[in-house]
């Protein structure tokens, strides 16, 4: 039976749970010089334990910012940001995991040592972290080609390694930045299949930021949507699309609600 549950989901409910990330009134400003910049205006939203949550708008409206912060790479001047609880402690260190528009594979090295990098970074024993990397890189499709280069890759195929790195870790967290936009459009769409089926199996939370508006309500079980021009969050809503997801799902007319909703934010409608 299709539900439209996250991949943690139980009987209980989703109400009763914790939030994994908690942004309240969120702001960033950059500064150059007596100039200023608003990156980011009253950002509010929660994020579940084991939700793929979109984040969708233009160029320059904050989204990969908004990233950053969570990674702990920027910080806020204002609101709150937190990741975790006290009884279950975030380190941005050792629980994100980072894909980015390119794969960003280093080209002397073989697809599994690729993936082993943040287990040398994070010093991890190299036994497990080895077996690890060979299960996630069966997970994603990618058995047989350890012992390969980069250049040996398709860029779809190449994206997908840079998956399995960001999971060899285990980390609690995986932020994706744009992951699939350099990708050819029939890429793209299978690529979305495959993060949707590592998502299950995997059960992490992720935040993807896109620019594409399908893409966003295709992937995600929440979509946070911001505009430019000012920047600032318009809306945040559930999508209660039924799972799995399959491509036909775009021709559905419920697909086109959450579709349209969001052109009309951006004032494409």
């Amino acid at each position: 039976m299709n539900t439209t549950a996250t991949p943690e989901s139980t009987s209980g409910s989703a109400a009763a749970m914790e939030p994994f990330i908690h942004l309240a009134g969120v702001r960033k400003v950059y500064r150059t010089g007596r100039k200023e910049h608003l990156a980011i205006s009253d950002a509010s939203f929660d994020v579940m334990p084991g939700e793929l949550v979109s984040l969708v708008g233009p160029s320059g409206c904050g989204k990969s910012t908004l990233l950053k912060i969570l990674a702990g790479l920027h910080g806020h001047d204002d609101g709150t940001v937190r990741i975790g609880s006290a009884s279950h402690p975030f380190d941005p260190a050792r629980d994100i995991g980072m894909v980015f528009q390119a794969p960003l594979l280093l080209k002397w090295r073989r697809i599994l040592d690729n993936v082993l990098l943040p287990a040398e970074l994070l010093g991890l024993p190299m036994a497990a972290a080895r077996e690890r990397a060979r299960d996630l890189l069966a997970l994603v499709g990618l058995a047989g080609y350890e012992d390969k280069y980069p250049y040996e890759l398709s860029g779809g195929m190449q994206q997908r390694a840079a998956i399995a790195r960001a999971l060899v870790h285990d980390p609690k967290l995986v932020l994706m930045d744009e992951p699939f936009g350099a990708l050819d459009a029939l890429t793209r769409e299978k690529m979305n299949l495959e993060l949707l089926r590592i998502w299950k199996e995997s059960r992490k939370t992720i935040v993807f930021v896109t620019h594409g508006i399908s893409e966003a309500v295709f992937l995600g079980t929440r979509v946070v949507v911001f505009t430019a021009g000012p920047a600032r969050m318009a809306d945040n809503f559930p999508i209660e699309l039924p799972t799995p997801r399959t491509l036909d799902m775009k021709t559905h007319e419920a697909f086109g609600v959450y579709t349209r909703r969001i052109y009309k934010l951006l004032g494409m409608e």
